[in-house]
């Protein structure tokens, strides 16, 4: 076994932190998740996704059973883990912190928004997946509180959001601009008029930066990456949707106190 290759963000190559936004090369898989396919909700082989994990888990200098990825519902929710969990026992939330050394925190995604955190100085990692419902509802807000909690300081955070599904790839429908409107946005912020009557196309990551910066994080990096756009290096839900696609893999993005 070798570990997987991995994009980083400048802004993470910090001491002590180890971290990862795994591209779906270097992996087992085969199929519509050729190859590092890191998705346990996904009806690929379970041995080739254990195996998957086991190689994003190397490159993080780890053992398997040290990186743990929760249950996403596309909640605001986030909690702190000080060990891993065992498989059937996955939290459902999705934003995770920890101040524990050794321990991996990873989150998956196929277009949401995959974030990193994490405070050098206090030794305070985290991790969110932040699709629009997450973002909207407050999971990013919510990771730094819990890093807060564990001695981080807001200010000394550093963010970076991964790979990433673009404003020119992603057209919703008015039910978006609705939801963005009845909570209180200005959706002429994040929303500019598709070539469709109606729809609008959105701008997932401008507005992570946005929710990020509100949470009084100063630094943040986005790797300006569109998950869908780029196909030969990552998964895409709604690339797969539109090809009428059986499934599709998904994307991990792992941070690590070493």
């Amino acid at each position: 076994m070798r570990g997987a290759p991995r994009l980083e963000a400048a802004t993470l190559r910090l001491p002590g932190i180890a971290h990862a936004f795994f591209t779906r090369a270097g992996g087992v898989s085969d199929g519509v998740y050729a190859s590092l396919n890191g998705g346990v909700g996904s009806r690929d082989a379970p041995e080739a996704v254990a195996e998957n994990r086991a190689r994003m888990a190397a490159a993080l200098g780890l053992a398997p059973d040290r990186l743990a990825v929760p249950y996403q519902v596309h909640s605001p929710d986030a909690i702190a883990i000080s060990e891993p969990w065992a498989a059937e026992a996955r939290p459902r939330c999705d934003g995770i912190v920890t101040a524990t050394p050794g321990l991996a925190l990873g989150v998956t995604g196929a277009d949401c928004g995959m974030i990193l955190f994490a405070d050098a100085e206090a030794r305070v990692v985290g991790a969110a997946h932040a699709g629009w419902k997450g973002a909207l509802t407050g999971v990013v807000e919510a990771t730094v509180a819990a890093m807060e909690r564990l001695g981080a300081r807001r200010e000394a955070v550093t963010a970076a959001l991964g790979p990433c599904i673009a404003r020119e790839s992603y057209e919703v429908g008015p039910e978006f601009v609705a939801a963005f409107a009845a909570a209180g946005e200005a959706p002429e912020r994040f929303f500019v008029p598709s070539r469709r009557a109606g729809h609008s196309m959105f701008d997932l990551k401008a507005y992570i930066a946005e929710r990020v910066a509100r949470a009084g994080v100063r630094r943040f990096e986005d790797l300006a990456l569109d998950t869908y756009a780029d196909e030969a290096r990552f998964f895409s839900y709604r690339r797969a949707t539109h090809r009428r696609e059986p499934d599709y893999g998904r994307l991990v993005s792992a941070i690590a106190l070493i």
